[in-house]
């Protein structure tokens, strides 16, 4: 059975919230790590799931559970360009 994209969606947000639930309050990862954390294999087939990691923390944002930063800062997706970070949204 082949992953709809809804499915790799909510695998790759649980995959970010377990990751941040394993660090600091305030520190962040890369959607790098969830793409890492959600890939099955050894090889560099998880690049291919940097796009829908990025998806996954913005669904993540606009439900209040994370915020996307650059430079320490959170951003909106429409002011993202470049590298971004996922961290806990303050409670």
């Amino acid at each position: 059975m082949t992953e709809t994209d809804r499915q790799l969606t909510q695998r790759l947000e649980r995959a970010v919230m377990a990751l941040l639930e394993r660090r600091r309050d305030g520190a962040s990862i890369c959607p790098s790590d969830a793409a890492r954390h959600a890939y099955d294999g050894d090889d560099e087939g998880w690049r291919a799931l940097m796009e829908p990691a990025r998806r996954a923390a913005w669904r993540l944002a606009a439900a209040g559970k994370v915020e996307v930063t650059q430079a320490g800062r959170p951003v909106t997706r429409a002011e993202a360009r470049g590298p971004l970070r996922i961290r806990r949204a303050p409670h």
